[in-house]
């Protein structure tokens, strides 16, 4: 009877060593998943918003928020929580306040029964908070950085488990937030030295001020019109900024002049592309961005073959470099020169048009024309957008390039046409800036 008893007491404890090995081994499968799937994003909103969701299938609870501590403010904060928008608070306040001022886990089974839980978010929201598992997130040197906070576990409160669990994420999770921290820095960095570059060759001729951004906006709505991928279009920007920063080695008289350039003069200016390139090819950038100075060079090739500096044809030109033809283009004759004011807007069109196949590629001047038209009159008048009137452009939004051409040339006579045509106008030959007073077109 003591041998039987002896047995089953041992495989009650193999049984019970099995089980524990078993969750063991499911928990170390989850925290190598969740450090697989986080460890392939570097940017920090995506990053936060995979953190989440990865936390709220592991935990199997409703809602996930990653509170990032601000210490300058003195502030807790999310720009990204599941069912809410960006988030500010003390960082003493609240339940995760507590945790970001002690240190400590919470783990809260009922929410309302918690003096420290504040409840007037959810009288805000409209959402009931019932559980609350709050865990501290340091970096590794130890550093508070921030906190988890997970709400409603499904099927009853938090157990130890999903603390430990928990705990385990923040750590996996706070070395790849403070590189994707990092990751923005620098980002934030490099735009800034890119758009200082733009800014300096704009400024050589206060006639061209603003060129380069324009380039750039417009060539970003034919992103999105054409569904570039973040990368691309990041790329595509960096390459309109910079497309003319040759122009740093054109002499002042010939980039000044005002009226029609000679031959010799005519040569000299298109030698700019060739010096973007040579100087663009000095900077450091990243692997993945390291085609930008080709493609900022090749923004006055023509898919015939007879642009400059290297007379390209069709495939030769880079993609991106075929949209920055098609906008450059566009916002030199919309813009005013030395030697004339902003050309009439049909005959604009009628030169895409007529060169399109032959200069520019047929593809991004039809998705240029699917520009809505509120975003088209924004980039025209970017450096005037204290004077845009919120209705006009409320009203323009509702009809893209195409649209502004049939009102324009007077092939749609109905009313939302006739006035579309008279409201555009009124700001593409800026009357708005003359104390004009508009018409109710709408």
């Amino acid at each position: 009877m003591r041998k039987i008893r002896s047995k089953q007491g041992s495989q009650k404890s193999e049984s019970r060593e099995a089980d524990v090995f078993r969750r063991e081994h499911e928990r170390l499968k989850l925290l190598l998943n969740i450090t697989r799937n986080i460890s392939r994003e570097i940017h920090l909103d995506r990053l936060l918003r995979l953190i989440m969701d990865e936390v709220v299938s592991v935990l199997n609870c409703d809602r996930c928020t990653v509170f990032m501590l601000d210490r300058d403010k003195g502030e807790l904060w999310s720009r990204i929580a599941h069912g809410e928008q960006e988030i500010r608070f003390p960082s003493h306040m609240g339940i995760a306040g507590h945790v970001a001022t002690t240190g400590e886990v919470l783990n809260i089974p009922d929410a309302y029964s918690d003096e420290r839980f504040n409840p007037n978010i959810d009288k805000k929201t409209g959402y009931r908070t019932r559980s609350i598992l709050a865990a501290p997130m340091r970096n590794k040197l130890g550093e508070l950085i921030g906190v988890f906070q997970v709400l409603n576990k499904f099927g009853g409160p938090f157990i130890y488990e999903d603390e430990e669990l928990l705990d385990a994420i923040s750590v996996i999770s706070a070395s790849q937030i403070e590189n994707a921290q990092l990751y923005e820095e620098q980002k934030k960095t490099f735009d800034s030295f890119i758009e200082t570059l733009a800014t300096t060759i704009d400024a050589r001729d206060p006639l061209t001020a603003g060129h380069s951004k324009r380039i750039a906006m417009y060539a970003d709505e034919i992103a999105k019109i054409i569904n570039l991928d973040e990368k691309e279009r990041e790329k595509l920007r960096m390459a309109a900024l910079l497309h003319d920063y040759g122009k740093i080695a054109v002499r002042e008289a010939v980039l000044t002049k005002e009226g029609e350039l000679n031959a010799e003069e005519y040569e000299h200016i298109k030698s700019h592309p060739l010096f973007t390139r040579n100087i663009l090819e000095r900077i450091n950038f990243a692997r993945d961005f390291r085609d930008v100075p080709t493609i900022a060079a090749s923004h006055h090739e023509k898919l015939n073959g007879s642009g400059y500096p290297n007379g390209l044809a069709n495939s030769q030109i880079p993609k991106l470099g075929k949209i920055l033809a098609v906008v450059d283009v566009f916002d030199a004759l919309t813009s005013k020169r030395h030697y004339r004011d902003r050309m009439k807007f049909s005959k604009v069109i009628n030169i895409l048009n007529t060169n399109s196949g032959q200069q520019f590629d047929e593809f991004f001047v039809a998705a240029f024309k699917k520009m809505k038209v509120d975003r088209l009159i924004s980039i025209l008048e970017s450096e005037n957008q204290d004077k845009l009137k919120s209705e006009d452009l409320s009203f323009m939004s509702r009809f893209d390039v195409n649209h502004l051409v049939e009102a324009v040339e007077g092939n749609r006579v109905d009313a939302d046409f006739v006035a579309l045509k008279n409201t555009f106008l009124t700001y593409y030959h800026r009357d708005h800036l003359k104390g004009c007073k508009n018409e109710k077109h709408h």
